[in-house]
């Protein structure tokens, strides 16, 4: 448990640096190189779906297939947040993280197009492939496994880490069998599951679909594909202030703002993705196409922070079985749309977003009468054996306290 640490004692602590000081705080690094990590995990999936554009069709299923290893690095990553990230500080080191996968969505596949056009199809993977090799180097280099095996790191950084985590982090036994028996549990899978299914579909075959229905070119498939993932980046932030500010006034219960936020933004998906279905003009459906994902935002800040909500000290666990199943859809459904779509003919995309309302639909029947916002009864923390997280509470705001 973190002691009182004075303005004397913290002097010029990393500990006490703002965070716009991200240099002088090795956690702040580590969040970082995982924001480049993960944009550059789907600047590789992206630069496939735009490639393939400019291909033959008898190579792209091929290509396809080589964005499934990438499905460990969500789990890979909960791994490192449980060594680096302090209970009070993991939601948003996380989320800053992971919005590196929407950052990467919109600039790599516009990028990727000007790139196919100008220079050719190959300059896409060299040139990201080039990309990956140097964020690879920079993470071997600069990231250890925890803050004990970083010699840059200072003391009092490192004292902060381990007294936040010691006590939360040890002695804690999980209840797979639980796990795996809880509906709510079950409830927040299928929901990360439905949202990545649209979401992994239009990533990698939205470039295809406006090619092949709407008659863009190359280029212009590049910059419009990026339209639905800068909605969902901007439409995440929104729908997290609004979630708290519920929740804060007492509007309505935590179960309720998660079901209705989800469940609510499944059903809009699922009306967009079958309006994009029946209009397929240029217009109509890129609109319908960027809203359907936009709105995704509201389920995806739901359904990350609900292991939080019904599992505390089981988040990060849950968190990375959850995202083991949402990496499903980014290896069935290319495979899917690969049978489907023979002869590139409207109605055969038709199909593609059938099936991605469907699952939509069947996400927001199953979290409505499974998910919850209460800690869950095999998740209770007894006190004798865990910090009570008013107790660190309190204890983080000494730590800072100048």
């Amino acid at each position: 448990m973190l002691g009182k640490l004075t303005r004397d004692e913290a002097g010029d602590s990393n500990v006490d640096a703002p965070c716009w000081k991200f240099w002088r705080q090795r956690r702040y690094i580590v969040t970082l190189m995982a924001h480049l990590g993960f944009f550059n995990v789907f600047a590789l999936r992206v630069n496939v779906s735009v490639g393939i554009v400019a291909m033959t069709s008898s190579t792209w299923r091929i290509l396809e297939n080589g964005t499934k290893l990438e499905g460990v690095s969500f789990p890979s990553m909960h791994d490192v947040w449980a060594h680096w990230a302090p209970p009070l500080e993991r939601s948003r080191l996380a989320s800053f993280a992971y919005s590196g996968c929407y950052l990467g969505t919109v600039i790599v596949m516009p990028l990727s197009g000007v790139l196919a056009h100008n220079i050719g199809w190959p300059a896409v993977f060299y040139v990201f492939g080039v990309v990956g090799l140097l964020w690879f180097a920079a993470w071997w280099v600069l990231v250890k496994r925890g803050p004990q095996y970083d010699r840059c790191i200072d003391a009092r950084e490192l004292k902060y880490i381990q007294d936040s985590l010691g006590t939360s982090q040890e002695n804690i036994v999980h209840p797979w069998k639980k796990f795996f028996t809880s509906g709510s549990v079950w409830a927040a899978i299928v929901a990360n599951v439905s949202e990545n299914w649209g979401f992994l579909t239009l990533i990698t075959q939205l470039p295809l679909f406006m090619k092949d229905v709407l008659q863009f070119d190359v280029q212009e498939a590049g910059f419009l594909s990026a339209l639905p993932y800068l909605a969902v980046a901007i439409t995440l932030q929104v729908a997290g202030v609004l979630a708290d500010w519920i929740l804060s006034r007492k509007m309505l219960s935590i179960t309720n703002v998660r079901k209705i936020f989800i469940c609510g933004a499944f059903i809009c998906q699922c009306t967009f993705m079958l309006l994009a279905a029946f209009l397929l003009t240029p217009s109509g459906a890129i609109t319908c196409l960027t809203l359907a994902v936009g709105l995704g935002a509201f389920a995806t800040s739901g359904f990350f922070v609900n292991y939080l909500d019904i599992a505390p000290q089981h988040a990060s666990v849950l968190l990375g079985i959850g995202n083991t199943f949402g990496s499903l859809p980014g290896i069935i459904s290319p495979t899917i749309t690969g049978f489907i779509v023979q002869n590139k003919m409207a109605h055969e995309w038709q199909i593609i977003f059938y099936i991605a309302s469907a699952i939509y639909l069947a996400g927001a029947l199953f979290y409505g009468l499974f998910g919850s916002g209460e800690v869950q009864s095999w998740a209770k923390i007894r006190h004798e054996e865990t910090v009570n997280e008013d107790t660190l509470q309190g204890c983080s705001n000494k730590a800072y306290e100048k």
